[in-house]
Order: structure tokens, then C-alpha cells, then sequence
């Protein structure tokens, strides 16, 4: 009676891995037949990127239309600083992986299992940038698997400093702000290469939380955020000791 139950339970595990295999295989199918052509990003861009368009719907259905903007500005007209610090803030090995980080992915489990939360994030700025032109933001295993595949054809496909400056430029910064241009003049009046460190700083800090944080704001996270990042600059010797001093002191601890 025993050795039947136990060759029961062989066939139905057998079957069962079977039928998940192969719903695997279906999906991967699926996801792969459904990406994205991303050619068309060698030399043009989407006027609404995906990210837009729900945020356009989820306005709408709120009863308060919302007016997008968003203004292309090219790559080396962007300040070295301002890319830097994003770098350093989002994705520090971005020149050095294809797409995706697995180093960084490996660091992040460990800190969440470590912290019992989800304190860390382990996407690159190219998936960020895949997920901001095609996909929602819900969080799912197959828009993982979605966004990871457009990640990597992203990287085949474009250079380096193409995928950052698209990125650049439909990053959400604010509600209904879309890229460091509009967000620079929305934010702060003036063109994104006339920022100070201290504006790089600040819109760089929202990037995690660009729905409730205002860059011109004066929140306990803001200030923590931007001193955090002032100090990465700092050890990685992108700004000097004296630009660090006299930076640092616009954001107290405590008031």
C-alpha cells in the first residue's frame, strides 16, 4: 500500500512539473512574441510613452484632467553633474552591465531578507526606461519577465548614451512632469543646464518618489535623500570638499 502511494505521488509530481514546465515555456513564448520593436529609438521617440498615457487615465478617471510636460532636450546639452548624480543615485554600474545587474540584484534580495521589508530596488536604468515607455506599473512576475526582455533589446539595439538620454528625458519627476528639462524650468525656472548643484541634487532625489515629493520642497525625506546623495558625490570625488560644505548646510538635519 505504501510503495502505491509513493509511486502515486512520483506520477503526480511528475505531471504536475510537467504541465508547469510547459505553462513556463508558453508564456516565455507569449512575453517574447509580444515585445516591443525599439529600432524606431536609434533616432526618434514616442511623443507619450506609456507611463504617460496612465498617468492621462488615472487624471481622467479622477475627474482632474491633467496637462503633460515634457520638453526633449539632447544628451550633451544635459550637465555632466546632473548625469553623474542620477547615475550614482539609480544605477552606478550602468556603463558596465547589458541591461540588467545582477550583482545589484543579488545585494538587494539579501538586504530585504536581511530587513524583512522591501528596502531595496534593484532595477537598472535601462529597465526603468523599458518599463516608462511599454509597461504599467503593476507589479507582476510577467512584466518582470516583460521588462526584462526589453531591457536586454534595448541594450542590443541602442548605445549606452542613447538608452540614458531617452531616460532623461521621460524620467517622471512631479505629477504630469515628465523629464529633466520640463522638470528643471517647472521646478526651478531655469533650462537644466543652468542648475546649480543644489537643484541636481534635489531632482535627483525625487526620482524614487516623484508623485509625493516636491524637488523646491523642504520634506525630512528630501533632506535626508539630498544629503545622502551629496555625500556620494562627494566620495566619489565628482564634487570638491568646499562644494560639499556649503551644499549640505541647505539641508538640516532638523530644524
Amino acid at each position: 500500500m505504501i510503495m502505491f502511494l509513493k509511486s502515486k505521488l512520483k506520477k503526480i509530481l511528475f505531471w504536475f512539473f510537467v504541465v508547469l514546465s510547459v505553462s513556463l515555456a508558453v508564456s516565455a513564448v507569449s512575453v517574447f512574441l509580444s515585445l516591443p520593436d525599439v529600432s524606431g529609438l536609434e533616432d526618434g521617440h514616442p511623443e507619450r510613452t506609456a507611463l504617460m498615457k496612465l498617468r492621462l487615465k488615472q487624471a481622467e478617471k479622477e475627474g482632474d484632467p491633467m496637462m503633460l510636460k515634457q520638453e526633449w532636450v539632447s544628451f550633451a546639452a544635459i550637465p555632466k553633474l546632473l548625469k553623474d548624480t542620477v547615475r550614482i543615485a539609480e544605477d552606478s554600474n550602468f556603463y558596465w552591465h547589458e541591461g540588467i545587474d545582477f550583482e545589484e540584484i543579488q545585494e538587494a534580495v539579501k538586504r530585504n531578507i536581511r530587513e524583512k521589508r522591501f528596502a531595496r530596488g534593484a532595477s537598472t536604468i535601462t529597465q526603468q526606461l523599458a518599463k516608462n515607455l511599454y509597461l504599467s506599473t503593476k507589479k507582476s512576475f510577467f512584466r518582470k519577465v516583460k521588462e526584462y526582455f526589453i531591457a536586454r533589446r534595448l541594450e542590443k539595439v541602442l548605445t549606452k548614451d542613447r538608452i540614458f538620454e531617452l531616460y532623461l528625458n521621460f524620467i517622471e519627476l512631479g505629477p504630469g512632469i515628465f523629464g529633466v528639462q520640463a522638470a528643471s524650468r517647472t521646478h526651478f525656472a531655469v533650462s537644466v543646464d543652468q542648475l546649480t548643484l543644489e537643484e541636481i541634487v534635489r531632482l535627483t532625489a525625487v526620482i524614487p518618489r516623484p508623485l509625493t515629493t516636491d524637488a523646491a520642497g523642504d520634506s525630512a525625506w528630501l533632506r535626508w535623500r539630498c544629503r545622502w546623495l551629496l555625500h556620494k558625490l562627494l566620495l566619489y570625488e565628482y564634487i570638491s570638499e568646499e562644494d560639499y560644505r556649503n551644499t549640505v548646510i541647505l539641508f538640516p538635519e532638523n530644524f
